[in-house]
């Protein structure tokens, strides 16, 4: 009696945890997708977990649901983790729903997913625009028999026993081999002064002629990258170098079908299969300006009809499954280039737009420490003087706060003192910093506002209508910590949802605008008493001062004076001593990307509790300078590293006094 007694106790709290996720799972749904479940039973059910995107096969997900009955349809959408299925009377999903819920199923992987179903009233999704392939992308299905890729594949000597052991390298999640030419990953190009000897295999020589005689390509390759890829491993969205190599890639697959992602800067993507034994063709606007990436990912996700070989995967959500990855050979060919790039794609050519260079930091480590010493300390010590200095808003960012609808959520990402927070009063905002005491400053000012890193901001996934970001991410000291402050700003909107940016220009003038950073630089005599004051005092501490307080771009103080012993136009090379980065002349224009921009604390430091009590050592002045890391941005550049972002497109982008700003949209 006890025994059935305790059973009982134990099968209702099993029922309770199992009603408890169920409902859980609606909730999400809901919220998420905006699937709504209804408490009645109908002929349609939504299946939590069940879907393409967590890796349950349409074959797998079908075995489990006919058990039940016949079906009028499974609908699973591309990369999401639900998916429908409909019955053909509602007696059939009332046995579905009863038996298959809680049920636990394996996936491709081994791993055990647990099935939770709710009717709903009719299958809903949000469908994607089917795309064509873009312009001058060409797939060649069955260019090479299965005899001639069993002795391509058989060719390739990976043991690294033979003679060309030195143009053989192991990346991270890669083999690769080197022919005619080797390919510096470091840079992206290759030494055309040195060939490698030997030229391209033979076997590929005949191969390529042949493709020649058929009108497949124009051009005989010189150099050929050989890549294997494991099953779950990818490569990087790029773009092959434009002086590197000719106008023509091209790239034949072998062991195993993929899907290549093809995205345009304007944010549409295209999902390309490439069947084994395929030709892969790119010229023109597909070579230059879109990006070519592989997801890592164990499963793709392609068409189910037996029809379908290669090309675009389309978002008949009635005719996807999953296809398990193997074990791809690529062999990639490219043409050097002799002559410079002419192409008409400017904002993404690394010969016609002004070269990148690369920041200080060479590791994630680095670029922290940069970035506490030079960033986050910083504004944390002149907190209450930088604040001081921050009053008006600048009139687009207004403009764009203002016609966001009465009631929507925003979040300020790098909110400083809060001077954004209270511009609509018709919206919800949120603001965070780095820095405490502009956080403590924000919250003085009755304003919400919490402390955190721009880069790991703690907020759900696409629960803000629209993000801000000004004069942020130019903190951030490599390219990868840039692009993750916008993959952050990213998932944090709702589809639609849109994001303001702003960040520091390298063109200080631009199409006949001269930003009031440079328009400040004249200066009045007792301003110039005041320069050769700071100068004086600051060269016996052997740091060179001759800044103002601010740059006046979106963080601007254009009323400081500007304190210059130098020529104008003339620029300075010294440094900081713990830093090898330059220190930049305000109102000047820059010569560097990446500089310390100083900062000198006007008052006694001594009298505000945000500042510690130092000056410079021996220096007559008690006020200290403190140096902030910028990268500024060059025409493009912020573009560019919007492209490197999955999921949205730039609607709007444009030059605001000395600010290269956009506006991007989740989609």
């Amino acid at each position: 009696m006890n025994i059935n007694h305790k059973g009982g106790l134990k099968l209702n709290k099993i029922e309770k945890k199992f009603l408890r996720k169920q409902s859980k799972a609606r909730h999400v749904l809901l919220k998420h997708e905006g699937i709504q479940a209804v408490s009645y039973p109908t002929q349609s059910l939504v299946v939590a977990n069940g879907g393409l995107g967590n890796g349950v096969s349409r074959k797998q997900l079908l075995l489990a649901l006919e058990k039940c009955g016949p079906m009028e349809a499974l609908l699973m959408p591309p990369n999401k983790p639900y998916a429908f299925a409909i019955y053909k009377t509602i007696e059939e999903s009332k046995k579905a729903y009863a038996i298959l819920n809680g049920k636990e199923i394996i996936d491709d992987l081994g791993q055990k997913i647990i099935l939770y179903l709710n009717f709903v009233e009719k299958a809903q999704w949000k469908r994607m625009r089917l795309q064509a392939l873009p312009p001058g992308l060409l797939v060649v299905e069955e260019i090479i028999s299965s005899e001639d890729e069993k002795m391509l594949l058989e060719s390739v000597n990976w043991t690294g026993n033979t003679g060309d052991q030195n143009f053989q390298k192991s990346l991270k999640h890669r083999r690769v081999k080197h022919f005619g030419y080797e390919f510096h990953y470091e840079n992206n190009t290759v030494d055309k002064d040195k060939p490698l000897p030997g030229g391209l295999p033979d076997i590929c020589n005949s191969i390529l002629e042949k493709w020649l005689k058929e009108g497949y390509i124009k051009h005989k390759p010189d150099q050929l990258t050989i890549n294997q890829y494991e099953p779950g491993h990818g490569i990087p969205a790029h773009i092959d170098t434009h002086s590197a190599f000719e106008d023509e890639i091209i790239s034949l697959s072998l062991g195993a079908e993929i899907v290549m992602d093809f995205k345009h800067p304007e944010g549409v993507t295209v999902q390309v299969m490439l069947p084994r034994r395929s030709l892969l063709v790119m010229t023109g606007e597909s070579r230059y300006l879109w990006t070519h990436g592989i997801t890592p990912r164990k499963f793709d996700t392609v068409q189910a009809s037996e029809q379908f070989k290669g090309g675009i995967i389309t978002s008949d959500i009635g005719d996807l499954t999953l296809s398990k990855r193997g074990i791809r050979t690529s062999f990639t060919f490219r043409k050097v280039r002799r002559m410079p790039c002419n192409c008409s794609y400017s904002s993404v050519c690394d010969r016609q737009r002004k070269a990148t260079p690369p920041s200080l930091p060479e590791s994630s480590k680095e670029a922290w420490q940069l970035e506490q010493e030079h960033v986050h300390r910083v504004y944390d010590l002149i907190a209450r003087h930088f604040s001081s200095t921050r009053h008006s808003p600048w009139p687009r960012i207004v403009e764009f706060l203002k016609a966001l609808p009465s009631g929507s959520i925003v979040a300020d990402i790098g909110c400083g003192n809060g001077k954004y927070l209270g511009i609509n009063k018709e919206l919800y905002m949120i603001g965070c910093d780095r820095s405490q005491n502009l956080v403590d400053i924000c919250r003085e000012r009755q304003f919400q506002a919490l402390v955190c890193d721009a880069l790991s901001v703690p907020f759900r996934s696409e629960s803000f209508d629209a993000c801000i970001s000004i004069a942020v991410i130019h903190h951030f000291s490599t390219a990868e910590r840039r692009v993750a402050a916008l993959q952050e700003l990213a998932r944090l909107l709702r589809p639609g949802g849109q994001a303001l940016i702003y960040v520091w220009a390298m063109e200080q003038e631009y199409k006949n605008q001269k930003s009031k950073y440079l328009k400040g630089s004249k200066t009045s005599q007792e301003d110039k008493e005041e320069i050769n004051r700071i100068n004086s005092a600051t060269t016996t501490a052997g740091l060179l001062v001759n800044q103002t307080p601010d740059l006046g771009s979106e963080d601007q103080a254009s009323s400081v004076p500007t304190t210059n012993n130098i020529q104008e136009g003339e620029c300075t090379s010294r440094k900081v001593p713990s830093s090898e980065l330059p220190v930049h002349t305000n109102r000047t224009s820059f010569h560097s990307q990446d500089v310390l921009v100083p900062w000198h604390f006007k008052g006694n430091p001594s009298k505000d509790k945000d500042v510690e009590p130092f000056g410079l050592a021996g220096s007559p002045d008690p006020s200290p300078v403190f140096h902030r890391y910028y990268h500024v941005f060059c025409d493009g550049e912020l573009e560019a590293s919007c492209q490197a972002v999955g999921d949205v497109s730039v609607l709007q982008s444009y030059y605001d006094q000395g600010n290269w700003c956009v506006v991007l949209q989740k989609v």
